[in-house]
Formats: C-alpha cells, structure tokens, sequence
C-alpha cells in the first residue's frame, strides 16, 4: 500500500507541477524507433497473406470474385497489426510464422466447413494458399530484413538518446540500444549527479554530465530521445528533470516502474526489449503516421486541382493590388523544432521575417484593402497546402508562429514547444475553438498552447475531420481574423 500511495503522489505531483497537464482532462480517444520499420512490419504479415490470396484466386480463376474479398477482410482483421521479427534469430521467425499460420489456417477452414462457407471457394486456390502464404510470409520478412540497411540509411543519421541515471535499469537499456541494429537510435551516453563508488559500470557508454546540465545538452545536440531511469524515492528530481526539459522537443520516457496519467501521449512500450513510459511523444508512431501522411497528401492534392484557377487568381489581384510579390514566405518552427519556410498570400504592404514580428492587429495600417478580406476569409493561407505536400506542414495541427514569437513565448509558457511533437496545420483545434487571430497577451497565448496540447493527447482522423468540417464553417462567419 505505501509503494500505491508514492505513485499516486508522484503522479499527483506531476499534475499540479506540469503546466500541460493542469488546464482540461484529456477525451479518451515501438517508442523510440523507426517509425518506416514499424509501418512496414505492420501491415507486412496481413498484406502478405491477403495478396497472396487474391493472386491464387486470380490464377486459377481469373478474377477476384466477392467471396474472395471477404475473406480478405476477415484474414486481415485476424493479423493485423503484424509483430517485429527484426531482432530475432532466424529460427525463431521461422516458429513464430508456422505457429500462427497453423491457428489461423485451422480457425478459418474450421469455420468455413461448419458454416458451408468454405465450398464457395475454388478447392485449388484454398490447397495452395495453405502452404504458399507462410512460404511468402517467411520470404517477405527475409527480404525485410536483407534491405533493413538500406531502409536506415535513407531514413537519415540515427536519431540521439540519452539515459538519465547510470542504474542497473539504464544501463540494460543501454545494451539493448547497442544490440538492436534497426532501431535507428544512438546512445550518446548518460547523465547522473551520483558519486562514481554509486553509478553502475556502462562498459563502452560514457557518463556526459550532471542533470542540471541535461537541457543545454538536448538543445545543443538536438537530441531527439530522453529515458529517465530514476527510482520513485527521486520524485521531487524527475518533476524537477522534466520542468527544466519542457523547452525542448525531446521525445521523453519512464525506464522505472511508475504510473502517471495524464500525460501527452503516456503510454507503455517497449524499447529495444526494454518496457518503458512515455512522458511526451508524438502520436503520429507506425500506422498512425502513416495514415496521418497519407491523408494529408490525398487531401492537399484534392484541394489543389480544385482550387489552381483560383490561385492563380489571388496571385494576379495581390500582385496589382499592391508593391511587392504575391507569395510571402516567413520562416516558422515545423517538426521537432525545425525551421521550415511558410508560404502565404502576401496580405500586408510589407514583408517581415526577422528577429522581431509585430503580429497583426484591428485596424492594422500594414495590412492592404485585399490583404484585410483574404486575411478574413483565411485565403491567404492557401499555398500552404502546397507545404503540406512538401511534408513541412499537415493540413491539422498546431499553427505555426513566426520564429521571432516563438522565442519570445517559449520563455515564458511552460510546455510550449511540446506543440512542435507534431507537423504544424493549416487548420488546428485552437483555432475551431476560439484562438485565432492576435493573441497580444500572454492568457490568450497560453489558451492557444493549452488546445494544442489538447490535441497532441487525443489525436485521431476523426478528430482531424471534425477540425476541417468547423474550419469551413468558420471561414463564413469568423470575426476574430484581421
């Protein structure tokens, strides 16, 4: 019961210390590595089988009837998502296909016979998809694993991590980063304000500094994991880790057995082997990314062709309206903090993009007669989606801010750049809800951060669709733009 009771204080602590947890209670709605891998090796067992299907039915058939679609469906249900088989021997891959296989293949001939369903089927196609599907499973992930180099090296430098703690737990994580080729991770070393005679030995791992050195540390080296392997007794020292990291875009995890709720996308996973929680991550991991991405693209492309006339229309107005060129591109901070160029129809007669922003106001005299409608219809920020095309920016997320205003908020609101966890929109949840236009104090500001955050919590495609439909609805009646 004591040990329940300090993690229901941590996790009380953490609430009432964390400034992007205490303003609402969130909708209920592989950390740390490569999100093409886990992508792949999702959906790389169902499409396996379900293709292998459809190419026996059309072989033997020629052509793909309804009863094959069926089944299709319901064999993709049962295997997806697929489970990671990169970092296990051989043999044990082999196992792992043949034992499901033998379950799904005699569920579903089980179940076809007692219901008949099975005599819809051509009996050459059921014989050999019975033994050509885990043959093309077992090929397809030998070929994963074969082409996994080449898939990491296009994917970029491998993305740093530091451990917070040089204890028995840090360090195992530690060797497992090393042992795992394919997690796209580099251990940069560890950080722990302990004596030597108290830290555990990390063999080739080195110790990079004290903890109060930690945040100038990420920031310098742009670090993109932090794993806290802290025991429960240092509570008042994990609040204080994470208060100084809140200006960071570190993507931050529990090594030790604790439960916190509330957290920006807090859930447990495993890293390299090892179980840890996640404090603050992204929630665009494996599929979701994907589908993120994808509807992005189709979307964007949609929305374009249908628009091109159109653009080409605003292009020529601003251009004749006033002095200047008709695309106006401001730097802004994108994903993990990095700057990206922003493009919009130029609204103003002039073009700022330095150290100081005056963000626009009522009555504003640098905005022009065209600029004030297409400011207030929100036209003028229609080239972005040729950014969301580009991958710099998605068509829902946080707003993107001038570089200048989000060095000068980053200082003062607690958690502001977790916003930077995700790609930023178009469109947001802020704005759907009330925070758009200029936000000239800090309450405004920090009532934008907070429904940013908001977002990062209970992300989903719904959600996304809900923002574009109110965004629209918006656009005609929205008094707050100028």
């Amino acid at each position: 019961m004591a040990e329940l009771d300090s993690i229901r204080s941590a996790s009380d602590s953490f609430r009432s210390a964390s400034a992007w947890n205490e303003r609402r209670e969130p909708r209920s709605m592989g950390l740390g590595g490569s999100h093409l891998f886990a992508a792949i090796q999702a959906a790389l067992d169902p499409l396996t089988l379900v293709f292998t299907l459809w190419a026996l039915a059309y072989y033997f058939e020629g052509s793909v009837r309804p009863a094959y679609l069926v089944l299709a469906v319901i064999v993709f249900s049962l295997t997806f998502p697929g489970t990671s088989q990169l970092r296990l021997p051989i043999h044990k891959v082999l196992f792992n296909i043949a034992l499901r296989w033998f379950w799904i293949a005699g569920i579903l001939l089980l179940t076809g016979y007692a219901t008949g369903f099975l005599f819809d089927f051509a009996r050459p196609v059921v014989i050999h998809w019975l033994w050509l599907a885990p043959a093309t499973e077992i090929g397809a992930h030998l070929t994963l694993r074969a082409g996994a180099p080449f898939l990491l090296r296009l994917q970029g430098p491998p993305r740093g991590a530091i451990i917070v703690g040089m204890n028995e737990q840090g360090v195992a994580l530690a060797s497992h980063i090393a042992s795992s080729p394919y997690s796209g991770i580099e251990m940069l070393g560890f950080f722990d304000d302990r004596g030597e005679e108290r830290r555990v030995a990390a063999g080739e791992h080195k110790l990079v500094g004290r903890i109060d050195e930690l945040p100038a540390y990420v920031k310098q080296h742009r670090v993109r994991f932090i794993y806290l392997s802290l025991p429960m007794t240092a509570r008042p020292r994990i609040l204080q880790v994470l208060d100084g990291l809140k200006d960071t875009t570190a993507s931050i995890y529990f090594v030790p057995d604790m439960f916190i709720t509330d957290l920006i996308q807090g859930r447990s996973d495993t890293v390299c082997g090892t179980t840890v929680i996640s404090v603050c991550d992204t929630p665009f991991r494996g599929f979701n990314g994907v589908a993120k991405r994808g509807s992005d693209i189709v979307l964007a492309l949609l929305i374009l062709l249908l628009i091109l006339p159109f653009l080409l229309l605003i292009a020529v107005a601003v251009k004749l309206s006033s002095p200047g060129p008709a695309i106006f591109r401001q730097r802004r901070y994108g994903l993990d903090g990095e700057q990206i160029v922003v493009y919009k129809f130029r609204s103003m007669a002039v073009v700022e993009d330095g150290t100081t922003v005056e963000q626009a106001h009522r009555n504003d005299p640098r905005v022009t007669r065209l600029g004030a409608f297409l400011r207030k219809t929100s036209l003028d920020e229609l080239p972005q989606f040729i950014n969301v095309l580009q991958g710099r920016m998605s068509i829902v997320g946080p707003r993107p801010h001038a570089v200048a205003h989000n060095e000068q908020y980053r200082r003062l609101i607690k958690g502001y750049m977790v916003r930077h966890k995700v790609k930023p929109g178009i469109t947001g949840w802020a704005q759907v809800n009330g925070q758009r236009g200029e936000t000239d104090t800090l309450e405004k500001m920090q009532a934008r951060i907070d429904y940013d955050l908001d977002y990062l919590r209970n992300w989903s495609l719904t959600l996304d669709l809900v923002i574009i439909l109110k965004t629209i609805r918006l656009v005609f009646k929205d008094s707050a733009a100028y």
